[in-house]
């Protein structure tokens, strides 16, 4: 997984290399594929070490370098930014699977890379202000405890709905967020795929992501919060893909996936029963949705099948 995942993550690095026009940019995302480049290598070291072929994951056939910019504003160090954040949480739970000395080894030197440049990604986009800051809000004068079972209920009997905490709209504003940046992503890759099926997939996609941002707009509306206004980029009119239609797709079923597992955790922390009623249905379509990004995958014969285990 961390093989497919990383030979993906260095194809994309390569395209937003190539297509930088902000030096700053362009060196942050070099640096970054210049650590994560010697880590694949140990990878395919590991597995002929323990005399097991190596994954096939992404190559050069799956990047075009030709292909002319399709996003822009910030929308490079944005999307790479979010790939961070999949790492993080990907490597936390390969570290509590792993046994070995050498593969715990190997995660935590990825986990320390991938924290550093996700501070660096974001300290580059609030200082570029293409990163919108969370609203701010008072500081607490005194120490309240919940003794109503109302809270939990989130309105009083006469409808009225209680303010968020800070905890919920923090669950909110990331799904705006992440959203956001998804739409963007997924107006692109539809906007360039080859395969017809791939293409009205990634349509779907971008559909979903907006319905999400809005219904998670008129939650905040509704406690009278200004929604965020982060940009996460712009599409170019261009049609030729940076990318073949299997990383493409691979990458919106790990996008779907990482989303999935986000979900599920984030609800545990809502205290409103409208609050995880709402997620719960977000939830229901994002793995329906992830679900059928992997049967597609399997249809066009474009995912590794993992090692069985032995009789």
């Amino acid at each position: 997984m961390t093989y497919h995942k990383k030979t993906m993550i260095l194809r994309i690095l390569e395209y937003f290399i190539e297509k930088a026009d902000d030096e700053e940019a362009k060196n942050l995302m070099s640096g970054l594929w210049e650590q994560l480049h010697p880590k694949i290598i140990e990878m395919e070291s590991m597995f002929i070490n323990e005399g097991a072929v190596p994954p096939k994951g992404f190559t050069k056939v799956d990047v075009n370098l030709e292909a002319p910019k399709l996003w822009e504003n910030g929308f490079d160090i944005m999307f790479s930014r979010i790939l961070k954040e999949i790492s993080t949480g990907m490597y936390a739970l390969h570290l509590t699977i792993s046994y070995r000395e050498d593969i715990i080894k190997l995660y935590k030197q990825l986990t320390e890379i991938t924290e550093n440049y996700y501070d660096k990604f974001t300290q580059y986009l609030l200082g570029k202000s293409i990163l919108s800051r969370p609203n701010y809000v008072n500081m607490p004068s005194s120490i309240d405890f919940i003794s109503d079972k109302q809270y939990m209920k989130g309105s009083t009997i006469l409808g009225q709905k209680r303010l968020l905490n800070t905890i919920e709209f923090g669950v909110l504003y990331r799904g705006f967020e992440s959203n956001i940046t998804g739409m963007q992503l997924m107006k692109g890759f539809a906007q360039c795929a080859k395969d017809k099926d791939v293409q009205k997939y990634f349509s779907k996609g971008l559909e979903l992501s907006k319905e999400i941002i809005l219904e998670n707009e008129g939650i905040l509306i509704e406690s009278n919060i200004q929604p965020p206004s982060t940009p996460g980029g712009t599409v170019t009119s261009s049609t030729i893909a940076p990318f073949s239609d299997r990383l493409m797709l691979f990458c919106n079923y790990l996008l779907g996936s990482f989303s999935l597992g986000g979900q599920g955790f984030s609800a545990t922390f809502l205290w409103r029963n409208d609050l995880i009623t709402k997620i719960g249905v977000q939830a229901k379509d994002i793995f329906e949705y992830t679900r059928e990004g992997a049967a597609l995958l399997m249809s066009k014969g474009w995912i590794e099948e993992p090692p069985k285990m032995d009789l």
